[in-house]
């Protein structure tokens, strides 16, 4: 019989082997995980656009595993209104909110009309009772009106029935003025939550908010800044906020269209942006075709 002798040698050799199937079987299961886990680790680089809102209802900063739970957990999915819209047309919607003055409103259409643009026009119910003359030509002109609420409240502060009367009185005032009830809706101060979002759909309205807002509130906003800061955001299906009385909208509401335009762009209203069929809105308020 032969007898087989195992030199310190041997078991050295032996030892390196199981060592590097070891190391091998840990190598791979770590490479598994982060796989699985990749969506987190591209979270911190580029936040969605939903974030702010999420980091509010939290109550602070996300780090990157509360964005990915949020993004692909239906436990932590919030309803969202629609920030923009995924198209590949070259089309995006130059939307107007109009709550207080109304001495740019003229220049503003003078100016659509001369780019052959139409606007949709987020209105509010004091500003319709002042100016229904207005609220007329805007609507003969073509463009679209959307419900910005009656009294401009906060809409996470009030209940669902008076979300409801808020958007049904102004629907009904704007039905004298124009003979159209509206199928938008633009919360005052793009404040949101889940019950503020189910009971504006229940209406039949569909919840619009922005992906590139002008902030043409701040009075101290040059319209090249503005210019400097909306122009690089523009994209397919983009939904652009304006206010008719931005401080600096003379100076850069021309420019914003014209080289919009030129480089392919083409202005339609929101109702004309939205996809029709079954659609989803993702986590960054984008809405798709399913």
């Amino acid at each position: 019989m032969k007898v087989f002798v195992i030199t310190k040698k041997t078991l050295l050799i032996i030892a390196g082997a199981l060592l590097a199937v070891v190391l091998a079987v840990v190598l791979a299961l770590a490479l598994g995980k982060g796989t699985e886990e990749a969506p987190a680790a591209s979270a911190p680089g580029k936040p969605t656009e939903a974030a702010p809102v999420f980091a509010e209802t939290r109550g602070g900063p996300l780090s990157s595993e509360d964005e990915y739970e949020l993004a692909v957990l239906a436990g932590f999915k919030k309803e969202l209104p629609v920030y923009s819209v995924e198209r590949s047309d070259g089309r995006i919607a130059l939307t107007i909110d109009a709550a207080w003055d109304d001495d740019k409103t003229p220049f503003i259409l003078e100016t659509l009309k001369r780019y052959n643009v139409k606007a949709t026009f987020f209105l509010c119910g004091s500003w319709v009772k002042a100016y229904p003359d207005m609220v007329r030509t805007i609507s003969e002109a073509g463009h679209s009106i959307g419900n910005h609420s009656m009294s401009h409240p906060h809409m996470t502060k009030i209940s669902e029935e008076k979300i409801l009367s808020e958007i049904n009185a102004l629907d009904d005032l704007l039905e004298k003025i124009t003979g159209k009830r509206t199928v938008l809706f633009r919360a005052p101060y793009g404040e949101y939550n889940d019950s503020v979002i189910t009971t504006v759909r229940a209406s039949g309205h569909e919840p619009v908010q922005w992906d590139v807002d002008t902030i043409d509130w701040k009075p101290e906003r040059s319209s090249q800044t503005i210019l400097d800061t909306v122009l690089p955001k523009l994209g397919d299906g983009s939904i652009i906020l304006c206010h008719n009385n931005g401080f600096k909208i003379e100076e850069y509401l021309p420019t914003l269209i014209e080289t919009a335009q030129a480089n392919g762009f083409e202005f339609v209203t929101v109702d004309e942006l939205l996809l029709k069929g079954e659609t989803i809105i993702d986590v960054n308020g984008r809405q798709k075709l399913k």
